[in-house]
């Protein structure tokens, strides 16, 4: 009995061993990172923030191709929730290009900030850290003046929503 234990207790240690050999490598990353996220200036309403977003987005030709109250949705039926809205914005001719180059760049379309009331009742707006995905994949010169291009637009309209400017 006590030479089975001792067999049993060495295939346990080596079993990790050998598992770890034959797994893949996995790499985390820290969530925060990904994302930008911005709160609302003193005396901005969301309100404010989304007329600003709104007009700040069609004067740099960014199409609002998408708008999901959530918050009010779910206060519709008759589920007790904060402000949450998420806009969805879009240049198609850009979306076209960089999709063509490569079809994973359609997962990250559009482009969205989220309006978000926290639990203390303080508003953010978030976006996805587009610099992240920039630098994700080489790209041609073209496409990489484009990302860059978007990336800056996408943060004038978040910005713009949090300052409460046009």
């Amino acid at each position: 009995m006590k030479s089975l234990i001792a067999v049993l207790a060495l295939l346990v240690s080596w079993l990790p061993n050998a598992q770890a050999a034959k797994d893949p490598e996995v790499l985390m990353f820290d969530i925060a990172q990904s994302v930008i996220k911005m709160a609302l200036a003193e005396g901005i309403s969301a309100d404010d923030a989304v007329d600003s977003m709104l007009s700040t987005a069609a004067e740099l030709n960014m199409k609002m191709v998408g708008h999901a109250n959530v918050g009010e949705e779910l206060r519709a039926r008759g589920i007790a929730s904060p402000r949450l809205e998420i806009f969805q914005f879009c240049n198609p001719e850009d979306a076209i290009k960089m999709v063509q180059f490569n079809t994973i760049y359609a997962a990250y379309m559009p482009c969205s900030i989220a309006l978000v009331e926290d639990n203390d009742g303080k508003f953010w707006l978030q976006m996805l850290n587009l610099d992240m995905i920039i630098n994700a994949f080489p790209l041609p010169p073209e496409l990489q003046a484009i990302a860059i291009t978007v990336n800056g637009t996408m943060l004038s309209i978040l910005t713009a929503g949090a300052t409460g400017s046009f």
